[in-house]
């Protein structure tokens, strides 16, 4: 898998598998929502596992029902392959 930056129809293009992930100012991002705390937190684990698998770390922010997760590769100064790739595995959690 390539590293390299996508251009803006490569990330579209991408973007049509991903249901509920957004692409702006190159940064992938999407919000889930859980019942509690615990639900939120046991997700961000499982984000965190995924990371570590692709040594591809997202942001992530959660709280009380809910978690954040924002993609990009900032060595590339935006969107790669990485970033799509880990989108679908945490799409699939």
């Amino acid at each position: 898998m390539e590293r390299k930056k996508l251009a803006p129809e490569e990330i579209l293009r991408n973007l049509e598998g991903l249901e509920n992930w957004q692409a702006v100012n190159d940064v992938l991002s999407r919000r889930f929502e859980f019942g509690d705390f615990a639900g939120a937190l046991e997700f961000v684990n499982r984000v965190g596992a995924i990371a570590e698998k692709y040594d591809h770390h997202p942001d992530i922010a959660f709280g009380w029902g809910y978690a954040e997760i924002n993609l990009t590769t900032h060595d590339r100064g935006g969107l790669t392959d990485f970033d799509f790739a880990v989108a679908r595995e945490i799409s699939e959690e």
